[in-house]
């Protein structure tokens, strides 16, 4: 079956075959190399299992492994006070973002965002004589870097990157183009200073309806002439134009449609015995 799991701040979905865990519970889990505790958010019992990683269910946390949970949420406070610390000492060009321990403690990773490639051979050799355990290191771009911050989104919910999205697909002005939205930088851009992962949500849907309206300043035909397009509306199904006196109207995109109709090279069939 299909388990949503919360752990650190991903929500994630993953097949597992230990079929008494249940909503609710605290689960101590292996996933790949790393053994990790985390919250059973929702079951999915009708999913398949084939695109999701797997993870194997050791034991329901007890009140020593919540414990151990909570304790670990305050190492990883201190462990980026001194992440930040020794950053300065080698007078590396990197901020640090955040910190992640294992649960069973036997790997800590540290995230910074940095404009270059980073030298960091010998942070991670301080850092190593320090945490006595292992340490890695990685770099994150801008979303990821407000995706580990968290925040509310214009929209008034938390960033998508927190809640359900998993994967950053590129989202071009094309996208936003494609939806008429205003393109004003400030109204697209997100927390991370990127366009909003939301735009690329209906780009799909509007790609294919807007294949059988015209595009923005193109000449078309009416039943009063030649006019030219000023924008268009899929939903309701109206096309606004405005002729060579500026006047501006809408039609319908049947009539649209019937003035416009695109010729096509269409040759018959040949008949096989």
């Amino acid at each position: 079956m299909i388990v949503k799991v919360n752990y650190h701040i991903y929500h994630e979905k993953f097949f597992t075959e230990d079929t008494d865990i249940e909503i609710g519970h605290y689960i101590v889990f292996k996933l790949d190399k790393s053994t990790e505790i985390g919250k059973v958010e929702n079951i999915y019992r009708n999913l398949k299992g084939a695109n999701y990683k797997s993870i194997k269910a050791i034991r329901l946390a007890s009140d020593k492994d919540i414990q151990a949970m909570y304790e670990n949420k305050s190492r990883e406070k201190d462990s980026l006070i001194i992440f930040k610390e020794k950053i300065e000492e080698h007078n590396l060009l990197m901020k640090a973002v955040d910190a992640e321990l294992e649960f069973d403690r036997k790997r800590i990773t540290f995230f910074f965002t940095a404009n270059n490639r980073i030298d960091f051979r010998k942070l991670v050799k301080d850092l190593a004589s320090i945490f006595k355990i292992r340490i890695e290191l990685r770099q994150i771009g801008v979303r990821d870097y407000a995706k580990r911050l968290g925040g509310i989104g214009p929209c008034g919910r938390p960033f998508c990157c927190i809640s359900f999205l998993h994967n950053f697909a590129p989202i071009t002005l094309q996208v936003a183009k494609e939806q008429q939205v205003n393109l004003n930088p400030q109204k697209l851009s997100g927390a991370c200073g990127r366009l909003m992962c939301c735009l690329a949500y209906e780009y799909d849907f509007y790609k294919d309806a807007n294949t059988v309206y015209p595009k923005l300043e193109e000449t078309i035909v009416t039943k009063n002439g030649k006019v030219k397009v000023v924008s268009k509306d899929i939903f309701s199904k109206k096309i606004t134009v405005r002729n060579s006196d500026g006047d501006v109207s809408k039609i319908d995109l049947d009539e649209y449609m019937k003035y416009n109709r695109k010729r096509w090279n269409i040759f018959p069939v040949r008949r096989t015995k």
